[in-house]
């Protein structure tokens, strides 16, 4: 059988694998069982090695950890904090309070690294408290829906452990690669904001009185936990005290030092973050498990290696081949999560992006703002389902409110593409080379 025949056959069984309902870590090792049988009489074998590789890296146990952390700080009082530390400073900007949606929601991601535990957690603080003001539904609905997206993007990112272990790049330099995008993000949701609020001043409820600057700074002060959370974390990675791993150890400790002094976590709570971290790291280490077996398959094969020459021979140029994976992914994201679109595609694009001349940890930033435009994208988008459960409001409404924001995101993309050193590998190889 060619190997065009046989690429065709493996989508179609996939794609008819994953129509029928069918776990996605089950339909990944359904299809490389079948490309495996074609190349290799004992698929069994590869099968079980396949597995226990990609679920016995130790650097994959940052993942649980990150995990477990992010559920902790999900029961604690954190996200009321961040607001009410973060308001007073925001109150003579353009659009005031909704500027604390997206610095509420960059925090919060940096400690939780998933983006709809950010979105609801900020949005079940934030979207009373401006309903109650008075503020602009719509903009306060699309900001939290794609603010809640930076829990991907500011590190520790539970999807960034993902696609460094199935690309086999470094998850530190993921990390740090990972900072100047998600503050590019941050400025451009808020400078859509206050563009909008200049340009909308009905739309905005009367100014607040002025208050001191002490007063200021003694709001601000329910800040200080969670700033010190953040720099044990990122700051033992940066400057190479941790491994990955090891600061998402760090990570869980201090986020339950943080609970028991806020005295926000009860036994009961406590085992409810452990169950739901051991369900979502489990359904995320079975896609990955599936996806390697896939991985191996697809390499024994020859599909990859001939896409890859496939593509060299068309003569794209490398512009050509990102607007066509950005196509790819915008259209994968309509129907799959973050996790699944990574594991599954990172076997046959990883050989095309290393051909065309892209760096590995540039291209993960890169598919990450990819997953965060999947994430607002109906009618999979998670953000949207979250918000929809959250507002009560009809999804087609939530995915119109975020269009503007969702617009800075693929303005994001554009500008990592055309400045890759500068906003993307310029940092960690000037931070790891030290």
């Amino acid at each position: 059988m060619d190997l065009i025949t046989m690429s065709l056959l493996l989508l179609f069984v996939l794609c008819l694998l994953l129509g029928s309902g069918l776990w996605i870590a089950l339909s990944l090792a359904g299809a490389g069982w079948l490309a495996m049988t074609l190349v290799n009489p004992n698929p069994g074998l590869f099968l079980a090695s396949a597995y226990w590789e990609a679920t016995g890296s130790w650097t994959l146990a940052a993942l649980p950890m990150f995990v477990w952390m992010g559920e902790i700080l999900f029961r604690t009082k954190l996200s009321e904090e961040l607001f009410n530390g973060l308001a007073p400073w925001v109150r003579r900007i353009p659009g005031r309070l909704l500027h604390v949606n997206i610095l509420a929601c960059g925090i919060f991601g940096s400690v939780s690294g998933s983006s709809a535990a950010t979105c609801a957690t900020v949005s079940r603080i934030a979207l009373p408290e401006l309903r109650k003001r008075g503020y602009d539904e719509s903009v306060a609905i699309g900001s939290l829906a794609t603010a809640g997206t930076l829990g991907i993007m500011i590190p520790p990112s539970i999807i960034m452990v993902v696609y460094a272990v199935a690309a086999e790049v470094s998850i530190v330099r993921v990390f740090i690669a990972g900072c100047l995008p998600g503050l590019l993000v941050m400025i451009l949701f808020s400078g859509y904001i206050a563009i909008w609020a200049k340009l909308n001043p009905e739309k905005q409820p009367p100014l607040d009185p002025k208050i001191s600057f002490m007063e200021k700074m003694r709001q601000s002060a329910q800040l200080i936990p969670c700033a010190i959370l953040i720099i044990v974390v990122i700051g033992s990675m940066f400057v190479g005290w941790a491994t990955a791993t090891e600061a998402a150890a760090f990570g869980v400790l201090g986020s339950l030092v943080l609970a028991a002094v806020t005295r926000t976590l009860s036994w009961s709570s406590f085992f409810e973050s452990l169950a739901a971290a051991t369900r979502l790291s489990c359904m995320i280490l079975f896609i990955l498990a599936g996806a390697a077996f896939l991985t191996k398959a697809m390499a024994l094969t020859g599909i990859p290696a001939a896409l890859a020459q496939l593509v060299a021979e068309a003569g794209l140029g490398p512009y050509s081949i990102i607007a066509i994976l950005t196509l790819v992914y915008v259209v994968l994201g309509a129907a799959l999560d973050g996790v699944s679109m990574i594991v599954l595609t990172t076997s046959v694009v990883v050989p095309i992006v290393q051909h065309a001349g892209f760096d590995l940890v540039w291209f993960g930033i890169f598919i990450v703002l990819l997953v965060e435009i999947a994430e607002i994208t109906p009618p999979l988008g998670f953000n949207l389902f979250v918000m929809q459960t959250m507002t009560g409001k009809e999804q087609t409404e939530v995915a119109w409110a975020s269009m503007p924001f969702f617009l800075m995101l693929v303005v994001t993309v554009a500008l990592i593409t055309i400045f890759p050193v500068t906003l993307v590998t310029g940092l960690p190889d000037w931070l790891l080379s030290r």
